[in-house]
């Protein structure tokens, strides 16, 4: 998961410096905010839902699983308020761009997340 997470991060790094030579500081700025929207309730999400392992567990896997994704869906909502109220991006063609892109680096999940066979 920490490969997935680092690169939702390297690709709102990217977007960010891509942003900055399109549009200057404002587009950067808007790049990063997009990216970040997205990658916080990732985050937050992978943090509730691998905090236990093992059978005995199960359970509460379950019910962090469900909990996690809730707070995921609240986390962005409240994200998407806090800037639309706060820091309006002046961009808004980078910040959903960003937003989106961070979003689709988990269709690389099965290749970042891969663990080896040792059998």
């Amino acid at each position: 998961m920490q490969r997935l997470l680092l690169a939702q991060l390297a690709v709102v790094a990217l977007l960010s410096l891509l942003g900055a030579w399109f549009s200057g500081i404002p587009g950067a700025a808007s790049a990063s905010t997009g990216g970040l929207v997205a990658f916080l309730p990732n985050a937050f999400f992978a943090w509730r839902v691998f905090r236990y392992q093992g059978a005995r567990y199960s359970r509460a896997i379950i019910n962090g699983f469900y909990r996690a994704e809730a707070g995921k869906f609240g986390l962005t909502a409240a994200l998407f308020t806090l800037v639309f109220i706060a820091v309006p991006p002046s961009n808004p063609t980078f910040f959903f761009g960003a937003y989106v892109v961070t979003l689709f680096v988990h269709w690389l999940g099965p290749w970042l997340v891969k663990q080896p066979s040792h059998t």
